[in-house]
């Protein structure tokens, strides 16, 4: 068996939506169940063999090729299995996502991981405005699981997110974990301005010194051993997060003006 590979046929004109596309709505499925699915695009719907050429028959692992950042929602409330996007891709990137693992080499879009509550989502390329953060309407950002981007993420990262783990290697936008409720998102390149607004608890690993509002309280320097069980969780992942070592850190609170109860760790 072979993966079942989706080959975007031209970039379309309309946005599109993917999320029928996951190796968990696909289980069972014959070739030709998949080629006649209807995808959402405007107030049209499109057949899947009209925008893909298809190929392979195992679909708990789902390839798309020629990837543009008109495809939506792909492996939206996956719980299993392994989506491999060769390209860009839409906004919603992995929403909702319980469970399984989206490799994705190339750019994303807005709210990637927003509902994110376990698996991986692992963006070899730059991630948009609001990774992991709550969509307008909803108070729950990403909710569990692991987000690795090697390049930069935009503005809101980490939005109201309540758990999990995001790990950015480039730079971050302004606002980097605004009401943050809980989780860890580490930022090895620079941040935007005013991280931590809002913050009610969790925790921000950064490595250039931030731009801070006023309610977010200077501690000073600390020898802090609980990062050397962060770190080891750390060991195995496919990340420069995996070779941290450093446990002496400027620790900074906040954000004071809720509760402030979050903290900033700031690496030499």
């Amino acid at each position: 068996m072979t993966a079942l590979t989706l080959t975007l046929k031209k970039i379309p004109q309309q946005r599109i939506d993917c999320s029928p596309l996951t190796p968990d709505a696909l289980a069972g499925k014959s070739a030709a169940d998949i080629a006649a699915i209807p995808l959402q695009s405007g107030k049209n719907t499109l057949r899947v063999d009209a925008l893909f050429d298809v190929s392979g028959d195992d679909v708990a692992e789902i390839v798309f090729m020629n990837g543009c950042d008109k495809l939506d929602y792909i492996g939206a409330a996956m719980h299993s299995g392994r989506i491999i996007i060769h390209g860009d891709a839409g906004c919603y990137l992995g929403f909702r996502k319980k469970g399984g693992e989206i490799v994705q080499h190339g750019n994303a879009g807005n709210f990637a991981a927003s509902g994110m509550t376990g698996g991986l989502l692992h963006i070899h390329g730059n991630a948009g405005d609001f990774l992991a953060a709550a969509i307008p309407g909803d108070r729950k950002g990403m909710a569990g699981g692991l987000v690795i981007v090697t390049g930069n993420a935009g503005d809101r990262t980490g939005d109201q997110m309540r758990r999990g783990i995001v790990l950015i290697e480039g730079n971050a936008g302004d606002y980097c974990a605004s009401r943050m409720i809980a989780g860890t998102i580490g930022v090895m390149g620079a941040t935007g301005d005013y991280p931590g607004y809002g913050m009610k608890r969790g925790t921000l690993l950064l490595f250039k010194p931030p731009r801070l509002i006023a309610t977010i309280q200077d501690c000073g320097m600390h020898t802090l051993p609980f990062l050397k069980l962060m770190y080891k969780s750390f060991r195995d992942l496919p990340s420069k997060f995996a070779h941290l070592d450093q446990t002496r850190v400027r620790r900074y609170a906040g954000d004071l003006a809720n509760d402030g109860k979050g903290e900033i760790l700031l690496f030499s």
